[in-house]
């Protein structure tokens, strides 16, 4: 598989836990306000926008830790197909919370 559509699916799931995922939302929400609030102009939508961006990259960040475990422990220079499934896989499992909002709610 071309390696482009498992970085689309990480992505994918990183928003759909970004987005979806209420309780990191709320969490992320929580530290980012006094943080960031200033810097985003004290706007509340933009500093959930800012959560759910930093919620959407630690899910693609966390999820790639397996894989580059994999990767470490196999000697591997680069990403290879394996690596990717275990990242997708990781990612995937990550946004299991957040799938039923999505499916309810919908883009």
């Amino acid at each position: 598989m071309n390696r482009n559509f498992y970085f689309i699916g990480i992505a994918f799931f990183g928003m759909i836990n970004g987005i979806f995922n209420q309780l990191w939302l709320i969490f992320a929400l929580l530290y980012v306000k006094p943080l960031a609030g200033p810097l985003l102009f004290g706007s509340v939508s933009l500093t959930l926008m800012f959560a759910s961006l930093m919620v959407s990259t630690a899910t693609v960040i966390v999820g790639g830790i397996p894989a580059a475990i994999y990767e470490r422990a196999t000697g591997a220079s680069e990403s290879n197909n394996v690596s990717l499934w275990i990242w997708l896989a990781g990612t995937a499992l990550l946004a299991l919370p957040a799938v039923g909002n999505f499916l309810q709610i919908g883009l």
